[in-house]
């Protein structure tokens, strides 16, 4: 048997890192859904009544994860459990897909601690892996194309697919491209010298049509114009915003967090890196790794943000990195590390982030993740605005919180579903408030929801707060408070409605919900 066939013992620990990775995303299915998320729900939801992005509703990223969304509702219901449901094939292909390219490249047993440490890595809160972001339906797609040119010879027609694999992790996100150009550097590697330009070409043309055909649907669908201005020209606009110092300050205190969150299993990848360095493995396989991290981390670092689960992009490579280092401490230490040091990081892992993952509930482990952010009190006025609105009925939410409107089954008042662009300092941001002012002005919908919550808003020294002067004058003269919920650190939210809502909250953290008055 060559190093490279999976002995049944094998077989059978896969299948053991799959189903626990299922298992403790199943215990936490039922989770409120975070803002991006709600985002996506919202929007995904709206698809399925046939509406076009971009035209119903505004925002910078490419419409992919929008209609996996859309599949994934379609498929399991309009919940966020049935969302999570909809996750776990997502990241149980992916766990396989991480072993079979590591098979390729390291042999399988290396493939076997790249599958192990993918499965607690993509799950860790560290990188909010527990979540449906974007990010997972962005590696599915890359870890697939890579597997078709993790082969020392190259075909024309592998090439296409695994071009239209990669560009479809593309429009699931921007940051998908630098995953595109991963494979065009590992079709270079191939073998045989004679068939790279064709293969090139082939690689080329495959991965331009997820991207080509999106831009099409949307000029049929008259969308082309704001599709463009959001995912191309407001997003150049949004990936310059953090000066360098700014943006090194992050990285460095997130990059500190996610080490001391698995130590052992940086331990491993960094063993696996200074395999690399030593030309320990085979040569191709070498020269693929290091392409796939510099491409892993230029996908983390556009713009200079680093939220949480950008990272999520940096742990398939980081993954096969560690199983590298398992084999180079095999070879120093004897074969038993095969098994000891892999199963004895990831446990390393796990129990530090056993809170989270198997202690908490859903609600606390959002609490604990998220502070004050509104997402357990969004299920809530939800519930509320859904019992006293028709399903043809339009609300509107002042604040960075789309999720109230996934669960509500209700369509916004307005296209904009975030008020962050609003607040940062790009060229567009007195445009979108008047924008914004102009479509509520033009409807003043019965029901609206008022958030006053910094993390809602993020608003800056420098931000305009017309659209907050225009809600406060609106809500004064055309409604009135029938719902508030009070948000206090390591309290139950405090609910009010009726009447009593009119009182003065008691907490800076609050949403208010007003009734337009007849």
């Amino acid at each position: 048997m060559s190093n490279r066939d999976t002995s049944p013992r094998q077989r059978v620990a896969l299948a053991a890192i799959v189903l626990g990775a299922v298992l403790v995303r199943l215990r936490l299915a039922g989770m409120p859904l975070e803002r991006d998320e709600g985002e996506y729900a919202y929007l995904g939801q709206l698809i399925l009544r046939g509406e076009w992005p971009y035209l119903a509703a505004h925002n910078m990223k490419l419409p992919g994860v929008y209609y996996a969304y859309a599949a994934m509702m379609g498929a399991f219901g309009e919940t966020d459990a049935a969302i999570r449901v909809g996750l776990l094939p997502v990241n149980a292909c992916t766990i396989l897909l991480v072993f079979a390219i590591g098979r390729r490249l390291l042999g399988a047993a290396g493939g076997l601690t790249a599958a192990a440490v993918y499965a607690v890595s993509s799950l860790g809160t560290v990188v909010l892996g527990f979540t449906a972001n974007a990010e997972h339906f962005v590696v599915l797609p890359a870890m697939a194309g890579l597997l078709l040119l993790a082969n020392d010879r190259v075909s024309a027609g592998r090439c296409a697919l695994a071009g239209l694999l990669l560009g479809l992790g593309f429009v699931m996100k921007q940051p998908g491209a630098a995953f595109v150009a991963c494979g065009a550097v590992w079709i270079v590697l191939a073998a045989d010298r004679r068939a790279v330009p064709i293969a090139l070409a082939a690689y080329g043309a495959g991965a331009a049509a997820p991207f080509g055909l999106t831009c099409l649907a949307m000029y049929l669908a008259g969308a082309f114009v704001p599709f463009w201005f959001w995912t191309i020209t407001y997003a150049r606009e949004y990936a310059t915003m953090i000066d360098r110092p700014a943006g090194m300050h992050e990285l460095r205190r997130q990059m500190a967090a996610i080490v001391r969150a698995s130590p052992g299993v940086w331990l491993l990848a960094a063993l696996g890196a200074l395999s690399v360095a030593l030309g320990r493995l085979e040569r191709r396989s070498a020269w693929r790794l290091a392409a796939l991290t510099i491409a892993s981390a230029l996908a983390v670092a556009p713009g200079l943000r680093f939220s949480e689960h950008y990272f999520l992009l940096l742990v398939p490579v980081l993954s096969l990195l560690a199983g590298a280092g398992t084999l180079l401490l095999a070879e120093w230490r004897g074969r038993a590390m095969l098994v000891a040091a892999p199963a004895l990081a990831c446990l390393l892992a796990l129990v530090l982030d056993r809170d989270n993952l198997f202690l908490d509930s859903p609600t606390q482990v959002v609490r604990s993740v998220y502070g004050m952010n509104p997402f357990p009190e969004a299920v809530e006025i939800a519930r509320e605005l859904a019992a006293r609105t028709a399903p043809d009925e339009r609300i509107a939410i002042i604040g960075s919180e789309p999720e109230i409107y996934f669960y509500a089954r209700r369509r916004a008042a307005t296209s904009y579903i975030y008020m962050y662009p609003m607040m940062e300092p790009q060229p567009f941001a007195a445009r979108m408030q008047d924008d914004m002012i102009a479509q509520l002005s033009a409807s003043l919908p019965r029901y609206l929801v008022l958030v006053n919550v910094d993390t809602s808003w993020s608003r800056r020294p420098d931000s305009s707060l017309r659209i907050m002067e225009w809600a406060a004058a609106t809500v004064d003269a055309h409604y009135r408070p029938i719902g508030l919920a009070e948000i206090t650190p390591g309290q139950p939210t405090r609910y009010v409605w009726g009447d009593a809502a009119a009182a003065p909250p008691r907490t800076p953290s609050y949403v208010t919900i007003f009734e337009r008055r007849a």
